[in-house]
This record gives structure tokens, C-alpha cells and sequence, in this order.
């Protein structure tokens, strides 16, 4: 991947190059966050991996190289497998749950789907945080991560709901776009995380 951080002929100003390399590069790690993703165990390590990638990107504008990119994704994992196991298991529990009540199976009806539908949007703004949070400290460290999301999320309930907005979106444009475009997305949905979660509040 190229750096973003390369000079360019316009006296440092960015123009449809850079723009266009930023976003094949953005593209290129969806695929391969989506590739190493792809035997579900290893889920929690590539987007572990994919964040921290992301997070070397905005600071240093250059990506990570190869080599580190493999050591981190190692290294992270056999950690990463119970929290993948987790994050499947609670995804699947709120898909039978929203399923159920939208269909009539259980009691509750329009309210309760759409209190269940509002409990599984935060808790997806929730776990993009996580990624975030992870991606800052190496890509393995997930229960850390996990802990100091929660504290960011009380204390800005805000950007909780900005990162809420991000992945709902995510979803829907995964479910409009063609399948073969979802991996791309995946890139592109790990930076916007990282573009949201680095908000400063204006004093």
C-alpha cells in the first residue's frame, strides 16, 4: 500500500491521486480483512489487525508493512478467537430475537422490536469503538479495549451515537450494494470508525 504522506506537484495539497490511492488502498484492506475473516474464528484478529493498519495510516500517513501486518494478525490470533466466538454468539441472539418479534413469534409486537432493534444499534456503535480502541493498542488486546470503549461511551454518549450512525449505515449500504462490494465496504466502514471515534469536542 502506498503512503498517503508522499509529496505531491501542487505545493502539499492533496488532488485526485492522492484521493484515488487512498481509496484503493482503503479498498485493498477490506478484501483482506474480509479474506482473513472469512473461517469466522480469526474474525476478531483481522479486524483487530485491519483497525490497527488503519490506525497507523491516519497518524503517519504510511501503512504498515507487510511483514508487521502478518506479526500482529499472528500474534493476535489465538487471543481473538474467544472474542470472535462472543461476538458471533451475541450477533446471532439479536438476529433470532429481532427475527422472532418481527415475525410474531413471541410477544412484544412494534415496541419491543423496536426497543430491541435500538439496544442492538448501540451495541454495534459499541463494538466499532472496541475496534477502534484495539486498533490503537496493536490489535490484540481486545478486554482492554472492551473496558476503556465502555468509559468513552459514558463519557460521550455523542460520539457513541456518531459511531452508532456509522455501522447502521454500514449495514444498510452491505445489504444495497452488490455482494461483491461488500468486502470493499468493510475498508472503507474500519476508517470511518477511526475518522469518528478521533473527533475532539470544540472547547
Amino acid at each position: 500500500m502506498a503512503s498517503r504522506a508522499e509529496p505531491t506537484d501542487t505545493g502539499g495539497r492533496r488532488d485526485w491521486r492522492d484521493v484515488a490511492r487512498d481509496a484503493a488502498d482503503l479498498a485493498l484492506l477490506g478484501i483482506l480483512l474480509t479474506l482473513a475473516a472469512a473461517p469466522l474464528l480469526t474474525a476478531a484478529a483481522a479486524a483487530g489487525t485491519a483497525s490497527a493498519a488503519v490506525h497507523d495510516w491516519t497518524r503517519t500517513g504510511s501503512w504498515p508493512s507487510a511483514r508487521a501486518t502478518l506479526r500482529r494478525f499472528g500474534r493476535s490470533a489465538l487471543p481473538g478467537v474467544p472474542v470472535s466466538l462472543l461476538a458471533l454468539a451475541v450477533a446471532g441472539l439479536l438476529a433470532a430475537d429481532l427475527a422472532a418479534l418481527a415475525t410474531g413469534r413471541v410477544p412484544g409486537g412494534p415496541p419491543a422490536l423496536l426497543v430491541t432493534a435500538l439496544i442492538a444499534a448501540g451495541l454495534t456503535g459499541y463494538a466499532g469503538l472496541v475496534v477502534v480502541e484495539v486498533g490503537g493498542n496493536g490489535g490484540g488486546r481486545w478486554w482492554a479495549a472492551a473496558r476503556s470503549a465502555a468509559r468513552a461511551c459514558l463519557d460521550a454518549p455523542a460520539r457513541w451515537a456518531a459511531l452508532t450512525g456509522v455501522t447502521a449505515l454500514a449495514g444498510l449500504l452491505a445489504v444495497l450494494v452488490t455482494p461483491v462490494a461488500v468486502p470493499i465496504l468493510a475498508g472503507y466502514t474500519v476508517a470511518a470508525l477511526h475518522a469518528v471515534a478521533g473527533r475532539r469536542p470544540v472547547s
